[in-house]
């Protein structure tokens, strides 16, 4: 029997914020790894997974085609489906494609409205959906259905995890920033400002350390609420399911002078966690 294969990403989470949080319930799956996005923001990350390529790790004196390698083939194992290798991935490069292929059921509900339907991202998927609430677990668990005669596969994005790091019902009172965490905020009147600004006049004022550290830590409590969710999703789930937690980038606090992730080159936007295993 195939098995069911569930595919969660904790959007912007780092892999320290994880490490530090206490969340037995994930780690029922299996021992956490570090290992690195393939880039450092939500589109792309996703896109790379969605080709079947996990979260890499990082040896030295070896191939780099032999990490590709060894990725694909843990493809087998997880969805119960001998001799699976890179090869069954073309041409589409793609993992809900290869997955519709094998006769499953292909899903994804996705908290962050840059992955919404209309994105390229929504390619061979049989239910695509955004979700109302950018940070709803909850409410995501609520909507996974399963098919004993079908197997299925969900790629769920979750968005507890990225700024503004609120619960549902909490407020707050942060800086809104657009775009790419602040890349297009107010452009045409940055650069207007930038031409009549006075030498001594202030900039946004986001950049404080303690609030940086503040919003770290509201992002590792936020894994903690998650991982209690897991309990009701490990009801939700049946027995024969591959369960893949991991983030799709890190997310700068204040770090060498960088707040968020995108445009960003620093070792924590690419730090991510890695825990798999079958469901509990």
């Amino acid at each position: 029997m195939k098995n069911n294969l569930i595919f969660i990403v904790f959007d912007s989470c780092r892999f320290d914020t994880f490490a530090e949080a206490h969340a037995p319930r994930i780690l029922r799956l299996g021992e956490p790894e570090k290992r690195y996005s393939y880039a450092s923001w939500t589109v792309p990350s996703h896109t790379v997974y969605m080709m079947g390529a996990s979260p890499h790790t990082n040896p030295r004196g070896v191939f780099a085609s032999e990490v590709y390698k060894k990725d694909f083939v843990r493809w087998a194992d997880r969805l119960n489906i001998p001799d699976i290798s890179f090869k069954g991935f073309v041409p589409h490069l793609s993992l809900p494609a290869f997955l519709k292929a094998q006769g499953y059921q292909t899903n994804a509900l996705v908290s962050m409205p840059v992955l919404n339907q209309t994105t390229n991202i929504n390619r061979h998927f049989d239910r695509y959906q955004l979700m109302k609430s950018h940070n709803d677990f909850n409410a995501i668990i609520d909507e996974l259905e399963f098919d004993s005669a079908t197997p299925s596969f969900y790629l769920l994005n979750i968005g507890e995890t990225h700024y503004p790091y609120t619960l549902p019902g909490e407020g707050n009172d942060l800086p809104i920033i657009h775009g790419m965490h602040g890349v297009f905020k107010h452009m045409d009147d940055l650069l207007l400002k930038e031409t009549q600004e006075k030498p001594d006049a202030k900039g946004d004022d986001f950049f404080n350390m303690d609030q940086m550290l503040a919003l770290k830590e509201k992002q590792r409590k936020n894994v903690e609420y998650l991982d209690g969710l897991f309990d009701k999703l490990y009801q939700k789930l049946p027995s024969n399911t591959h369960v893949i937690v991991t983030s799709d980038h890190g997310e700068l606090f204040g770090e060498d002078g960088f707040f968020g992730h995108g445009p960003v080159i620093h070792e924590k936007v690419f730090e991510v966690f890695f825990v798999e295993g079958r469901r509990p």
